[in-house]
């Protein structure tokens, strides 16, 4: 057994196993492996041809195969990464700005695949059971719906936590596809520790009936992002890049720390690429170990997740809330787009914009203000994801409207002017070593202090080994899929 492969061992539960495949083979449900989720060429063809006529959304097992980045809503297969490069009139930048686009995700969010990370290892090894047991899935919004979709495909009862001031669409969409329990905890995406207070809760009232899905502290998380968007990521590099094309940064907002552990991969072939992780500037808990509350919604914070690699972590950017707030508006109001057409932006690109949510927003504002602190040039490529689009965040614009009144052109530029390219190098700080060791041991006081982790095991986060090995896991999973799909026969009978 190698050093650290004891923290990642599966128990294998033979009994349960018996049951989950006898559930999966009742139920059709095939489980894709993470290496197809990252090169849907892998997908058998049998798959292909009975996932083609079938809805986006549709609560049909054979969608968990379209879990990645290459949906191509047009042919109902895959193309190749959905993403969408911002211009330089658009950002003001010189440097190229690039996002990855999560809309095209069942459930219109990148966050099903986290929830699947999580979820997979358990499923096929019998530490979770779908019969009997309940999964939880803690959340500041997309990460819960992900799971909940997940489980309706297993037929399987799922319970949701999230913040109550998260936008009501979540809690629609949730009630909608049948979760069994939604717990609303006190605040907004900020207050994750209530979040942690429920699960505790259930832990003590619900015993072995139940088993948490944290997204904070799962590895399942990171190394779904790890081997499957930096794949993505790789992958749209290569389509666009030049010939003194540097992939530069991949820029985060840290949330649960799984989105941005694609940048593990992404520096290990291009070493001099720099990590980013964004916040809000009204809680800005790495930069400045402050905390508050912010609109910025599913970046949960006021604490470091236990799967956040900060040694490998390069800069820290805070996004001001109200900046994001008139973008979006900015973006998806029709005298917003009056605007930015009179502007020079090209009306094709304007149509486009609804794919950023507030929280790709923010990605594209961390961005702009790295691209400007680290003086990026044309050569320069940024990546960043846009975790989910505007039609998560309907009722946000109904509320803007209600407090502000009816947008107009001229609010339009000035939005577009000053809180977008006049967006500056204010709170970005660049790490050092100490910075990042300090940052680690913040993870202290939530996850030893609070949340039953160990010294020794904290200790263990700081070795670069120990990452290696965490992501090494995906090729034993993947033994473990395919085994369980051989169990099943549901291949065999499409």
């Amino acid at each position: 057994m190698s050093k650290y492969e004891k923290r990642f061992h599966l128990k294998m539960r033979k009994d349960v196993l018996a049951k989950t495949i006898k559930r999966c083979k009742e139920k059709g449900i095939l489980i894709p492996t993470f290496a197809q989720m990252a090169n849907p060429a892998l997908i058998p063809e049998k798959v292909k041809k009975h996932l083609k006529p079938l809805g986006l959304w549709d609560i049909n097992p054979l969608n968990l195969f379209r879990i990645n980045w290459h949906n191509d809503v047009k042919s109902g297969l895959y193309s190749g990464v959905n993403y969408l490069e911002l211009p330089s009139e658009l950002t003001g930048v010189k440097a190229r700005i690039v996002g990855i686009i999560g809309k095209y995700f069942p459930t219109g969010a990148h966050k099903v695949g986290a929830a699947f990370g999580c979820l997979a290892p358990r499923l096929v090894s019998g530490e979770f059971d779908p019969v009997s047991q309940k999964a939880v899935w803690p959340s500041t919004g997309n990460y819960c719906r992900g799971g909940a979709y997940d489980c309706a495909l297993l037929a399987s009862p799922a319970i949701a936590i999230l913040p109550e001031e998260m936008s009501k669409e979540r809690f629609e969409w949730l009630r909608k596809i049948g979760t069994s329990e939604i717990f609303a905890t006190p605040g907004c995406e900020s207050n994750v520790k209530e979040i942690y207070d429920k699960c505790w809760d259930l832990v003590k009232t619900r015993g072995d009936n139940i088993v948490i899905f944290n997204q904070f502290a799962e590895f399942g998380n990171c190394t779904w992002h790890y081997h499957v968007t930096a794949a993505a990521v790789e992958e749209a590099y290569k389509a666009i890049r030049k010939p003194n094309s540097r992939l530069s940064a991949w820029v985060s907002a840290t949330g649960s720390a799984g989105t941005i552990g694609a940048g593990d991969y992404l520096k290990k072939i291009s070493p001099n690429l720099r990590i980013v992780a964004s916040e809000a500037k009204q809680c800005p808990t790495l930069l400045n170990c402050g905390f508050g509350a912010h609109r910025i919604e599913g970046i949960g914070d006021k604490h470091v997740p236990w799967i956040h690699n900060v040694r490998n972590t390069d800069a820290v950017v805070a996004v001001d809330d109200e900046n994001c707030m008139r973008v979006f508006r900015l973006f998806n109001e029709p005298e917003g787009h009056a605007a930015l057409k009179a502007a020079g932006v090209k009306p094709e690109l304007i149509a486009q914009l609804s794919l950023l949510g507030i929280s790709g927003v923010s990605n594209v504002l961390s961005a702009i203000k790295a691209a400007k602190f680290f003086e990026m040039d044309e050569n320069d490529i940024l990546f960043t994801p846009f975790t989910d689009a505007a039609e998560m965040y309907g009722s946000r614009l109904q509320e803007l409207t209600d407090q502000q009144g009816s947008y107009n052109q001229t609010q339009g530029r000035v939005d577009f002017e000053r809180y977008w390219l006049g967006e500056g190098t204010q709170d970005v700080m660049e790490l050092t070593y100490h910075d990042r060791k300090r940052l680690h041991n913040f993870k202290y006081y939530t996850w030893v202090e609070q949340q039953g982790k160990t010294v020794e095991e904290i200790n263990e986060l700081w070795d670069p080994e120990f990452w290696d090995e965490a992501y090494s896991q995906v090729t034993h999973w993947d033994k473990l899929i395919e085994e369980f799909n051989n169990q099943t026969g549901v291949l065999d009978t499409l």
